[in-house]
């Protein structure tokens, strides 16, 4: 498959549970390693942008934490499913449109698929991580168990993937996280 955007020398795909930390995980990382080497990229974005296009409805407020997406959350979530049947790969080219920055964090990768394209499409510099945390620690940000969504696809389609190159400890441990944050900043700079 030929690549699109730019010829990134990493990209980690990063999969975990709502309210896992994952956003937290990979913005931490760009602080860390600067946005001129560092996109945030997330499949998310390209999907609520489509959706909210074709609903009528505000993208702005479908890309924050709000009661408002959350209104819309089963409906995108069956959008994107339908979308992604005729064309699995469609979100993932949108959202690496036009990225320069050598290395990409994947925050939101939820499906098989997903990792399929990005190692067809980029080889050897993908890596998956797997961001986790217990379900008191998630509760503790605002998790709510939802039917229809949280044992769906989006929520647990890689939860037998197993075979995760990094997982990341999200309970709580500011100190551990910050160990293995670390050690993900030293292996990207050997990437650079």
């Amino acid at each position: 498959m030929a690549q699109l955007g730019g010829s990134p020398r990493l990209v980690l795909l990063f999969s975990g549970k709502r309210k896992s930390g994952k956003d937290f995980v990979t913005e931490a990382l760009q602080s860390r390693l600067g946005a001129n080497v560092c996109a945030v990229l997330r499949l998310s974005s390209p999907l609520k942008e489509q959706y909210a296009q074709e609903r009528g409805l505000d993208f702005q407020r479908l890309l924050d934490a709000s009661t408002y997406k959350e209104a819309y959350r089963k409906d995108m979530i069956l959008w994107g499913e339908e979308k992604r049947q005729v064309d699995p790969g469609f979100f993932c080219r949108k959202v690496v449109e036009g990225v320069s920055q050598p290395v990409w964090l994947v925050s939101d990768t939820r499906r098989v698929s997903d990792i399929q394209w990005f190692r067809e499409a980029y080889g050897a510099v993908t890596q998956t991580v797997r961001v986790v945390a217990l379900e008191q620690s998630r509760r503790q940000r605002g998790w709510v168990f939802t039917p229809g969504v949280d044992d769906g696809e989006s929520e647990c389609g890689l939860d037998n993937f197993g075979d995760f190159d990094w997982v990341v400890e999200n309970h709580g441990d500011e100190q551990r996280l910050e160990e293995q944050l670390e050690d993900l900043v030293k292996f990207v700079r050997t990437r650079l």
